[in-house]
């Protein structure tokens, strides 16, 4: 069997070569030309572009053909493959996924939509790998992660508005208020979708306390073989994050960078904490 995600996952590149998991690149698109994310362009070409120009560039999708490309391989050598999408609700990469699969032999390519993005997606990712290591077939995998996707909580601390302006998701009054103010929103994922869930207000050690003490309050809830925190230029806010969890009683912290298709939307010195919610619990 073979695991693959796309780049949103963001996973390492120790993960995706220790547990042999094949990635599948979005598109980064500024003006006229498409990259492939990480392959041809990296995040920090992205914000030297976006402050050179002051445009944001678009992402896109995988086609159809890029995936058969990327599976057809693995399926010839006699694997079944499970892909793991990105959240259907935010992009066409698992409806293309889906048209692959139909265009390869049958029951050879499980699509699992992860409703979910970065390090969500890789928490999913990891346990996938794992229950493959165990012994676990494709569709033991697939329901297994259709069950698990429930109950990934994110936490994003966007530290600017301004990316999130550009991108249309901030009008341009929000906007100034905001940065007059130093609000800084944060964004998590209900139901495949990214919302606003809340907003911190002055300096960013602050915010960080605040995330923290959230977190550590409700860290009952929490499954503790793995918490992912993700940054984005934010080496030492996530470095924090992570000393601090390391105190409680969290068996791992992985620390993950945020690639170029996710930081087009949240921008520099982002930050943010993701983990699996134990069963009998909700945030």
């Amino acid at each position: 069997m073979k695991i693959f995600a796309d780049s949103l996952a963001d996973i390492p590149d120790s993960w995706a070569t220790r547990y042999n998991i094949g990635i599948v690149p979005l598109y980064v698109i500024f003006g006229e030309t498409a990259y492939k994310d990480k392959l041809e362009i990296a995040t920090s070409d992205i914000y030297r572009r976006v402050e050179e120009t002051g445009e944001l560039p678009c992402t896109s999708a995988p086609s159809p053909g890029d995936f058969i490309a990327a599976f057809r391989p693995w399926i010839e050598r006699g694997d079944t493959i499970v892909y793991i999408s990105m959240s259907s609700k935010l992009s066409s990469t698992y409806q293309n996924a889906l048209i692959a699969a139909d265009e390869l032999p049958k029951g050879r390519v499980i699509v699992v939509d992860s409703l979910n993005v970065s390090g969500g997606i890789a928490l999913l990712i990891m346990k996938a790998a794992q229950a493959a290591e165990a012994g676990a077939d494709a569709g033991e995998i697939a329901a297994m992660l259709e069950e698990l996707r429930g109950r990934v909580e994110i936490e994003v601390l966007v530290d600017s508005l301004d990316y999130l302006h550009k991108g249309g998701r901030v009008s341009s009054v929000q906007h100034m208020i905001g940065s007059l103010l130093k609000i800084r929103p944060v964004l998590r994922i209900k139901d495949g979708l990214v919302i606003s869930a809340d907003k911190y207000r002055g300096k960013t050690e602050k915010a960080l306390e605040r995330m923290l003490h959230h977190f550590t309050e409700n860290i009952h809830k929490v499954d503790r073989d793995l918490v992912i925190v993700a940054q984005t230029l934010a080496e030492k806010a996530a470095g924090y994050i992570k000393t601090t969890l390391e105190k409680t009683s969290v068996r791992e912290v992985a620390v993950i960078e945020g690639g170029c298709a996710i930081s087009c939307h949240c921008g520099p010195r982002t930050v943010a904490i993701m983990y699996f919610r134990n069963h009998a619990y909700s945030m």
